[in-house]
């Protein structure tokens, strides 16, 4: 269903929200400035990930995913009267916002108010093809300001950022101060007790480290390490107090100690002044991994923070450059494959996939990536997270796939894990120690074997697909080998097994997690393949081939195909059959994917189709995957512009859920998770666009 706001063109609200203040780009370059759930700000990982839940940046304060207040606070003082401009402090009036504007790397905030024009940029350089770039904990806040009435205004900016971002609760205490980085003031903040990797958990917030404000030497600057005095006292005369508050420790709840810039202005006028600084995190360690505790990947050769804070500093313009251009071409080649609305979604999905990690280097410098299951039950490195998100990492750089494999083909070759199918996670984050789900090492009970194995193995194959190379998987041939030979036994009928969409519960005789079986023993005989091995290539090619011919006879259902074997009248996304035409397995009959389209279309709710006939709720990401398996742009469009809907209208106001009901868009659970990379399946499905994304990365 299309609303009147969901059916206007991109162009037409380049025109209404931006004309006034920006040129408006041609439209296969435009950002998304459609209402969205949430709007990401701040984003690096798990911890260091500050949104704004609010359509204006006044209404509300700036939260961690999880939602609780995380405190930044901006200000302006126009010729003696003092506005806000970021952050919900009632007692200061509120600048008039005029647009927000969200691009792959920038979120972009416009504001008109006394005769001048504020444009707040959060650029953050996740550029995926530069590890060393994307580790950088920086995200760089930067203010333009100009006049618009053709008269000088005397003019001040205020940002502060409060130790609401170094801790988990209110209840902690911190302690502060500064330090000269080069030429920068570099003030900073975290918890004197700096009890570094001793929690794990989902609904946490970072209690060790230290939270920066680097300020690069700009005239008229002034900083304080202060509290929330610092605000009122710029709010009542334009100024900040003279000396730094020295009473640490101090819990968070007395006073909310933080960290301001002040930058004087002066008479501004129709030539727009600009001021920057650098808004960082050093969580010193990040984590720990089979007991052994890992540090940043930007670390790995010993660069400390104030080099590292150097660097970002001296790369700033280069950086901006390099990923304006990258936002332009990635929006644009969105929009060329899925549509405007499809290129909306994927834009927004863009850093919230990267934030739910954190990219790490062991202890030879190999690059890890470690995921973290956000509002799921905060697992580690899970691999039926690292499916759904594989998309957005086989596109933009396979080695970040790859980092995220590593460390789970290592522990699954342990001795330790003595089960003949694959691992479900290796721990609560950030503490990668081993399986905690299910029983953990111990049991086979509440297990994934299918569903895990299948996704190891297919995730290698499209891994040698985007690297043409089968290295990894000859590295860990021995247990690809290990989870085939279960699948070849259990794959083709499944047991009473969970799967992926585990808050479904059990499902035994499950024919799209079949077909996740099928697809992936195909997989492993063209990794066979590829290695030479031509005996096992054309043994387990005949063998899948058998298994789909099989399941087409089991699973039809007159017009469509079902959710378990023995369940007539049932019916399911078979999103699993995407792998078919991405990977040119070519398995299934085309029909299959004929009849299931048609049937979809017809069993559409307003913000979406269900996952399958027993609930109304739907998943985000397996959707995309299912419009994907039509080479139609009309079908593909028709099943994904309710996600688009779902994205402007739905009223829970959270990062983006993956979780919905498909009936009113309301969130069932999950956010901030890393699995809406699964949107850019799409990119994958033309073969030429795939390959121009990741000879970038090469």
């Amino acid at each position: 269903m299309r609303t009147a706001n969901s059916s206007r063109s991109a162009l037409g609200l380049c025109v209404v929200l931006l004309s006034a203040f920006l040129p408006c780009v041609a439209r296969s370059q435009e950002p998304v400035t459609a209402r969205t759930p949430a709007t990401p700000l701040v984003l690096h990982d798990p911890y260091f990930s500050v949104w704004s839940f609010d359509d204006d940046l006044t209404a509300g304060p700036t939260r961690h995913w999880t939602g609780t207040r995380q405190q930044m606070a901006g200000l302006v003082r126009i010729d003696g009267k003092t506005f806000r401009f970021l952050g919900d402090d009632r007692d200061t009036p509120a600048l008039k916002q005029v647009s927000r504007a969200i691009w792959p790397t920038r979120t972009i905030y416009d504001f008109e108010d006394a005769g001048i024009h504020l444009t707040l940029t959060f650029f953050t350089p996740a550029l995926p093809q530069d590890l060393d770039v994307l580790s950088h904990p920086v995200t760089y806040v930067s203010w333009d300001v100009r006049s618009i009435d053709d008269q000088p205004h005397a003019t001040s900016l205020y940002f502060d950022a409060s130790a609401q971002l170094a801790t988990n609760t209110d209840d902690d205490t911190v302690v502060w101060g500064r330090e000269r980085v080069g030429d920068m003031q570099a003030l900073r903040i975290g918890t004197n007790a700096q009890p570094v990797l001793a929690k794990s958990g989902d609904n946490l917030r970072i209690d060790w480290g230290w939270l920066y404000v680097a300020v690069p030497p700009q005239a008229g600057t002034e900083t304080a390490a202060s509290s929330y005095a610092a605000r009122e006292q710029f709010a009542k005369d334009g100024t900040l107090p003279t000396s730094d508050d020295l009473d640490m420790p101090s819990a968070v709840k007395q006073g909310l100690p933080l960290l301001a810039v002040r930058f004087g202005l002066g008479s501004v006028g129709s030539t727009p002044v600009s001021r920057r600084v650098l808004l960082a995190y050093d969580d010193r360690f990040s984590i720990e991994y089979l007991n052994r505790r890992l540090r940043a990947y930007w670390r790995r050769n010993g660069m400390t923070t104030a080099e590292m804070l150097q660097k970002a500093e001296a790369e700033e313009s280069s950086l901006r450059s390099r990923a304006e251009a990258f936002d332009k071409e990635l929006v644009a080649d969105l929009e060329h494959e899925g549509g405007a609305h499809y290129a909306q979604l994927a834009t927004l999905a863009y850093r919230q996939t990267i934030a739910a990690h954190k990219l790490v280097a062991d202890v030879d410098g190999t690059p890890m990536l470690f995921s973290k299951e956000n509002f799921s039950n905060g697992c580690i490195d899970t691999v039926d997270v690292t499916y759904p998100s594989a998309p957005f990492f086989l596109l933009l750089n396979p080695k970040l796939l790859q980092a995220q494999l590593e460390p789970m083909f290592a522990y699954a070759s342990l001795a330790r894990w003595r089960w003949p199918f694959a691992p479900h996670d290796l721990g609560t984050y950030p503490l990668a120690n081993g399986q905690v789900y299910g029983g953990g090492e111990r049991t086979e009970e509440d297990q994934m074997p299918v569903e895990e194995s299948g996704n190891l193995i297919i995730l290698t194959n499209a891994l040698a697909h985007a690297q043409n190379s089968g290295d990894f998987a000859q590295k860990y041939w021995p247990v690809l080998t290990k989870w085939a030979q279960y699948l070849k036994e259990k794959g083709m009928d499944p047991e009473n097994q969970l799967s992926t969409d585990d808050f479904a519960g059990h499902l035994p005789h499950n024919t799209n997690l079949s077909i996740k079986a099928i697809e992936a023993l195909g997989s492993y005989a063209q990794l066979a393949d590829r290695l030479g091995k031509k005996q096992e290539a054309s043994e387990y090619r005949k063998l899948a081939e058998q298994m789909a011919a099989k399941w087409k006879d089991m699973a039809v259902d007159g017009d469509h195909y079902k959710l378990a074997f023995d369940q007539s009248g049932s019916w399911s996304q078979k999103y699993n059959l995407v792998w078919d035409r991405v990977l040119g397995l070519h398995l299934f009959s085309p029909q299959i994917v004929d009849q299931e389209l048609a049937f979809y279309l017809k069993h559409q709710n307003a913000f979406g189709l269900p996952l399958d006939n027993r609930k109304t709720y739907t998943k985000l990401d397996w959707i995309v995957w299912t419009a994907t398996l039509s080479t139609k742009q009309n079908d593909f469009i028709a099943l994904t512009d309710p996600l688009y809907k779902f994205m402007t209208e739905s009223p829970t106001r959270v990062p983006l859920s993956d979780w919905f009901e498909t009936t009113d868009g309301k969130q069932v659970g999950f956010q901030a998770r890393s699995v809406v990379g699964g949107v850019y399946m799409k990119m994958l499905a033309d073969p030429q666009m795939w390959s121009k994304w990741t000879g970038k990365a090469k």
